[in-house]
């Protein structure tokens, strides 16, 4: 794992191994045991390295043998060694062991479609010097980042927002657009970011810039089928043909020069996984878990049952809400977005506690509430579907107290105060993000808590409507739980819980996640899969559990779902609030950004410190006001420390070719 910064065209040759150096020395969180450059009169390229395989030969950047083709590259690709043999049969030779050069070999024998035989999770940069033209590509969903921005007449691009702030001349400033998005989805339309004129190079694409222009390609789409296209309707053979695919993709993420541990939260997603790498190698595994002291969102008896139950190495830590605040100003600075939640912290001191114990790799269980329906907001839609049908059933709206036993406000709910709560555009069941109307709804109420300049400029967009029209046809003619995880895995997925809540997090402690039930193969036969085989009623992820009894503990098979969540409210009490994030609350700060209106703010403020019933919306905009000062703060006054020539890395390899 590293990461990756470059330049084209290279308009700055003598200042750029300066610049490299603080581009990188910005992100050496993600690559602290080696660091190498290439330029050229056309190119800049380097990148931060975090050694996993190929530990000794593995040094980027790395060249093809006839030197025209050099590549950056932050990622694993898992089948490696299988592309690496049919390389060598094709008579390439190699100078390393390394993932890397495999991927420029296989860029030099297939050209821009060696990408479709990556099984990985990465972000690329080539340069091709025969054409000229930089190459960009990121993995299928998103797992890695790459952003990118256009200053001086170059593309610039890095793996991490904060790289591009050390480009000369590069400013940063609010997307009033996207602060309305991340306002409604949790995350940004993709490619935006909540900065303009900074990008994502979207999930399942590749770029090319040369001296004529930018195009951008998709080259992977995640598959929606219609119910004459689902595969495996019985549940015993579906079974069978998951495990055969899933073991697999567990085997390909254990290879490593480097010790592979796993998280294990004491859910049924992180026991499947930390099951099947115990089956493929029974040796001592170390795991991880992280608890709460909460008891509302604490899961650590579970994590103790799942422990004993695989006999691993287990090491778990306490996560108070005090740490959670503490550390808040530096979850948003690797996080680089707006939160509506507090949920990156605990992940952020979990990552710590692995790289405390030197390790480098966890796999982890994210992917498979998405893609076996897992998550509430497919059962919400279940129901809400099942209501529609006779919107006056005062029995029918029931069914949802079912689903959300930890909101207090849900256990004496009558059907009239479900209604009130569930009944939002109960009968447009036609609309292509039905199954989201309600949760965007409610979360967009934070877009309220903006100054009136910024509503102004917003003027009459709706991220909403936006996004319903993109859909529109995309999206026609499928069952309600395809559509539900197809929205919830390109936007929320990708957009949230594998950069603030994965990549961000981990890769701030120098770790690298994997996550095998994110495999294209896996991702692939769920999304082929009828809709029963995922959500069996009201039973969610009902495949996995016939496959897992008996292989997993009871108590952890048969639990009822319980979502990761973190403090929000005890986090921010206002008497033990640290004084950096007082100030960012304070009146003063918050006239002075412009970004929210400071009565609005107050009025919040002052309803949470009053102790009175506060909402899960009320916590929400909280998180989402909090963390928006602090990104204003740190990316666009630039209040970051300024790197020093103490600071800057020193380079392991350096290539200027004239």
């Amino acid at each position: 794992m590293c990461g990756i910064v470059g330049y084209y065209p290279n308009l700055i040759k003598e200042e750029s191994v300066n610049v490299l150096k603080h581009m990188l020395t910005r992100i050496k969180h993600r690559g602290p045991d080696e660091s190498g450059i290439f330029i050229s009169d056309q190119v800049a390229l380097g990148s931060v390295r975090l050694s996993i395989i190929d530990l000794d030969s593995g040094t980027m950047p790395i060249s093809n043998n006839g030197k025209t083709l050099w590549i950056v590259f932050n990622g694993e690709i898992f089948n490696y060694i299988e592309l690496r043999k049919e390389l060598l049969k094709k008579g390439y030779v190699f100078k390393t062991n390394s993932d890397t050069e495999v991927i420029i070999h296989l860029y030099e024998e297939y050209g821009n479609g060696f990408l479709s035989k990556l099984n990985g999770q990465f972000a690329i940069a080539i340069y091709d010097k025969i054409r000229d033209e930089l190459f960009l590509a990121r993995d299928r969903v998103g797992i890695r980042p790459l952003f990118y921005t256009e200053i001086g007449g170059s593309l610039v691009f890095a793996s991490e927002i904060k790289s591009l702030l050390e480009f000369p001349d590069v400013k940063l400033h609010f997307s009033q657009k996207a602060i309305s998005q991340y306002f409604t989805f949790w995350t940004a339309l993709s490619p935006n970011t909540v900065f303009e004129e900074v990008f994502e190079v979207p999930p399942g694409s590749f770029m090319t810039v040369n001296s004529k222009d930018k195009q951008l390609t998709k080259y992977w789409d995640l598959p929606i089928c219609k119910p004459n296209e689902y595969n495996h309707v019985n549940a015993h053979e579906a079974a069978e043909a998951f495990e055969n695919i899933f073991s697999n993709a567990v085997r390909i993420r254990l290879r490593a020069d480097v010790p592979v541990a796993a998280y294990l939260s004491g859910g049924l997603d992180s026991s499947i996984t930390t099951s099947f790498i115990k089956k493929i190698t029974p040796n001592n595994l170390r795991t991880f878990s992280i608890g709460f002291d909460d008891v509302d969102f604490d899961e650590s008896s579970f994590q103790k049952i799942a422990s004993d139950y695989f006999v691993t190495k287990h090491s778990s830590i306490t996560c108070s809400s005090q740490e959670i605040a503490n550390d808040f100003k530096d979850v948003v600075w690797h996080s680089e977005t707006p939160l509506l939640r507090t949920a990156p912290a605990p992940m952020k001191l979990l990552a710590n506690k692995v790289h405390e114990n030197n390790i480098k790799v966890v796999i982890t269980g994210e992917g498979a509430d998405e893609l076996l329906g897992g998550y509430n907001i497919f059962k919400e839609t279940k129901i809400r579907h099942f209501w529609a049908k006779d919107a006056d059933s005062k029995i029918r709206p029931l069914l949802l107290k079912k689903l959300y036993p930890y909101l207090p406000q849900m256990k004496n709910a009558n059907s009239n105060v479900l209604k009130m709560f569930f009944g939002y555009k109960l009968m447009e069941t036609g609309s292509p993000i039905y199954s989201h109307l309600l949760r965007w709804n409610n979360t967009s109420r934070i877009i309220n808590y903006l100054s009136d300049d910024y509503k102004k400029s917003i003027d009459d967009y709706n991220p909403i409507s936006d996004y319903q029209d993109r859909l529109s046809l995309k999206l026609e003619g499928f069952d309600y739980l395809s559509k539900a995880q197809w929205i919830e895995i390109n936007l929320f997925m990708s957009g949230y819980l594998l950069s603030s809540q994965g990549d961000r997090m981990a890769m701030a402690n120098s770790v690298e996640g994997r996550y095998p039930f994110l495999d294209h193969r896996v991702i692939e036969f769920c999304m082929h899969l009828p809709p029963d085989l995922k959500l069996n009623g009201l039973n969610e992820k009902y495949l996995l559990k016939k496959m897992m009894k008996g292989r997993i503990p009871n108590e952890i098979l048969e639990r009822s779902k319980q979502a990761y969540r973190a403090p929000i409210k005890s986090t921010f009490n206002f008497a033990n609030l640290p004084d950096y994030l007082k100030e960012m609350l304070s009146d003063n700060e918050i006239k002075n950004s412009g970004i929210f209106n400071p009565n609005h703010v107050s009025r919040l403020l002052k309803k949470i410190d009053s102790k009175k019933q506060v909402s899960e919306i009320d916590n929400m905009a909280l998180t989402g006001i909090l963390s928006l000062q602090i990104l204003n703060d740190l990316f666009v006054n630039k209040s970051i420390q300024e790197l020093t020539s103490a600071d800057l890395i020193e380079f392991d390899k350096i290539v200027i070719e004239k």
